[in-house]
């Protein structure tokens, strides 16, 4: 079965592109821009401000899945500056500290919006899939 999860972005049908996807246990949640409730960027040159603000939006796309944090196994972070990673990590660390999913930086030339300094991606596999 396959489930098609939406955040409500205009790019969504635009793009022809679903926040997340859930497959059986596997959830994977699309490239997350820091795209403010009005459709404005959130935090303006802000890398802390923006990462916050890819969660929050990571977080309630894997809640309207069924699922939780705890299920993220691996997180994406693309950012325009790399030497911005720390005020990333931080924001990351507040979400993520107990959970520790495999995550990666990677610096990229430019995202959609050049506003956007910072997107993000996460995978989850729902928790006791691996054990049963």
């Amino acid at each position: 079965m396959r489930t098609l999860i939406s955040s409500g972005s205009p790019l969504e049908p635009q793009i022809g592109f679903s926040r997340a996807v859930r497959v059986g246990n596997l959830l994977a949640v699309a490239g997350t821009a820091p795209i403010a409730a009005d459709g404005s960027v959130a935090a303006p040159n802000d890398v802390y401000g923006q990462t916050r603000r890819c969660l929050k939006i990571i977080a309630a796309a894997i809640g309207d899945a069924g699922l939780s944090l705890d299920d993220v196994i691996r997180t994406r972070i693309m950012l325009t500056d790399i030497y911005t990673w720390r005020d990333a990590a931080r924001a990351h660390g507040e979400y993520f500290a107990a959970i520790k999913p495999a995550c990666t930086f990677v610096e990229v030339t430019r995202f959609i919006d050049p506003g956007w300094l910072v997107e993000m991606e996460a995978d989850c596999v729902v928790r006791g899939a691996l054990e049963s």
